[in-house]
């Protein structure tokens, strides 16, 4: 049975996971068996529960707890429970809920780059994305078009942020994730030698003038590829590009000379998620 518990005191301190702590909070570094993360939406809550995640506290609407959040409910046990109707709820977190259900969610000890990757043929490597909603966009793609793996380098936003999440849909629960070290000077030189020693090799999406097309034969036909995409903005670093075997663009026109890296990241995906 699901413990409920009606909200009347905003200042309640099991509320400020959902009210009043940052992202770099949640995350607790100095204490990282407690950091949290929050699920907005049931099918979000599901994926992660699917995906092993334990649940720690449920905010919602009344109405939902037999409607539609009712089998995250029954699935989340006697956690708490937390209640009111959705003008409370508003003044609460400072914003309408997604779909009007939050869970906070422990994290957990992440595999390492070597584990994830081990036996994938296609994976892609984030270099410094600190977009949230590009970092989750890039994982549904990930999740739809064929890619075994995620790595991300130090500086890259952590998918684990509640937009991340949100925009993903809850595929950073269903991807293989992990970070390509522990800090900036991981990358580039010593993570593309681990890429090389793990067989892969490496395509940096970059408009150069020695690219090759995103359907080039020689590198639809690797084993093992590594899609390595670059920061909004300023794309791929120029160390980046030099130490991988392909530089590789997407065709284009109408004078338009890029495409956002999230929208970037679908059609490479699309294109060299394709096992030869």
């Amino acid at each position: 049975m699901p413990n409920v518990i009606e909200i009347t005191d905003y200042a309640a301190p099991e509320l400020d996971v959902y009210a009043r702590l940052t992202e770099n909070q949640l995350v607790n570094r100095a204490d990282p068996e407690n950091g949290l993360f929050i699920a907005e939406s049931p099918n979000v809550i599901l994926r992660a529960l699917d995906g092993g995640w334990e649940p720690v506290s449920l905010l919602m609407e009344r109405r939902h707890i037999e409607g539609q959040a009712r089998e995250v409910v029954e699935r989340c046990g006697d956690i708490p429970l937390y209640t009111a109707p959705l003008p409370v709820l508003t003044q609460l977190t400072g914003f309408p809920l997604t779909r009007g259900v939050l869970c906070a969610m422990r994290r957990r000890p992440m595999p390492g780059a070597e584990e994830i990757c081990r036996d994938a043929k296609r994976i892609t490597v984030l270099e410094n994305i600190m977009n949230p909603t590009n970092l989750g966009a890039i994982f549904r793609s990930a999740a739809a078009l064929g890619m075994d793996a995620v790595l991300l380098t130090p500086a890259c936003c952590d998918p684990l942020y509640r937009r991340s999440v949100r925009v993903s849909m809850g595929t950073v629960f269903q991807v293989p994730w992990a970070w390509l070290g522990d800090s900036v000077a991981d990358w580039p030189e010593p993570g593309m030698t681990m890429l090389r020693g793990w067989g892969f090799r490496t395509a940096a999406m970059a408009l150069r003038e020695d690219s090759v097309s995103v359907n080039d034969p020689a590198l639809m036909a690797e084993e093992k590829l590594a899609v390595v995409l670059g920061t909004e903005g300023d794309g791929l670093g120029n160390d980046t590009i030099a130490d991988c075997d392909y530089t590789v663009r997407i065709p284009m026109s109408h004078g338009v000379d890029s495409l956002n890296v999230a929208a970037a990241s679908a059609v490479a995906f699309w294109q060299l998620g394709r096992r030869p």
